[in-house]
């Protein structure tokens, strides 16, 4: 399952990458590849008293690649970075930290399955949790999942459909209310489409070549991503089922029906016993987040609290992009509801 491996020393841990070979993603339809790149951070408190800890997985957001969390610019550290210096320094508890490798060609996989892109969701939770515990000193079921944007709602997801796996999630701003966060891109995406007769294959096409986001582009991109997660269509060129006519704009409610499944929204209500099991659940938002979230998770809180879940809830100045501080806010009390 795993290969060549190499280390990385920081002050107070290593970063082992290991390589998987997945056989779950093996032989995707949309042929993205199956090895993948897997970073664990491990504290040296570990190995030196042969002590146990909890994992947390970190999820990057869409169009990022978990390489950003092990960022070393003198202007950008990332979280890993981070965090291994407030461990150094005491204002953490120790944890394993994981990193998982979900980009596709389009972008990103919303870390769920799908019969396109390929079962994210299941790689997670039954192979990488598997290499995890194989090359770290885990504590049994003791696994944490954080991420921000695409990757808070990943977190959602895991922790709904996987709680046995997942005993502690948190969202930063992650996707809720999806009417607010992505239907405004379907204007977007239409908008994009004029040039290409609204033909959606050409787009990706030229996409695919050049990885022009610029004007509407994204919001299209967005939109196909989005689409090839959460209505997957193998039979189709792109490999989705569009939420929109693309020469009209106008919905398409069966197709957005299977998008909202996976709305938080919608989706606690299905898993709310699951959600019940949890010893951590945290979502937040910044009150001038540029997709709407803040709206679709304070709405998200409120049927948390209807459904008897207990979690907390915050907000913060921020929008929705350089709050990489806010890992550090929530990561001691994920990891010590962990312990």
């Amino acid at each position: 399952m795993t290969r060549a491996l190499r280390v990385r020393s920081l002050g107070a841990g290593d970063v082992e990458v290991h390589h998987c070979e997945s056989e779950l993603l093996a032989g995707n339809p949309a042929g993205d590849p199956a090895t993948r790149e897997v970073p664990i951070y491990i504290p040296h408190a570990a190995s030196k008293r042969d002590e146990r800890l909890p994992v947390v997985f970190l999820l990057v957001g869409f169009t990022g690649t978990g390489r950003e969390f092990l960022e070393d610019h003198p202007w950008r550290r990332g979280v890993v970075l981070e965090y291994d210096d407030a461990l150094r320094e005491g204002r953490v508890p120790p944890a394993i930290l994981a990193i998982p490798d979900a980009f596709t060609k389009y972008g990103g996989s919303q870390y769920v399955d799908s019969s396109y892109l390929g079962p994210y969701a299941s790689h997670i939770a039954m192979e990488l949790t598997a290499l995890v515990d194989e090359r770290a000193p885990t504590l049994d079921r003791r696994r944490g999942v954080i991420g921000k944007s695409s990757g808070g709602v990943g977190a959602l997801h895991l922790a709904m459909r996987h709680p046995s796996v997942f005993r502690a999630a948190a969202s930063i701003s992650g996707d809720a209310g999806f009417e607010g966060c992505h239907a405004p891109a379907f204007w977007e995406c239409a908008r994009a489409l004029v040039s290409y007769d609204g033909d959606p294959q050409r787009f990706l096409a030229e996409f695919l070549q050049k990885h022009d986001l610029s004007g509407d582009r994204f919001g299209a991109m967005n939109t196909i991503a989005m689409a090839a997660c959460y209505s997957p269509n193998p039979s189709l060129p792109i490999g989705c089922d569009l939420p929109i006519d693309p020469k009209t704009g106008e919905r398409i409610e069966s197709v957005w029906r299977r998008w909202l499944e996976f709305d938080p929204l919608v989706a606690c209500e299905r898993y709310a016993a699951n959600l019940r099991e949890l010893a951590f659940l945290h979502i937040e938002c910044g009150r001038r987040d540029e997709y709407n979230i803040q709206f679709g998770t304070r709405r998200l809180s409120a049927r948390l609290r209807e459904l008897g879940i207990a979690h907390s809830h915050e907000e913060h100045d921020g929008g929705h992009r350089g709050i990489q501080s806010r890992y550090l806010e929530i990561l001691p009390r994920l990891i010590r509801a962990l312990m």
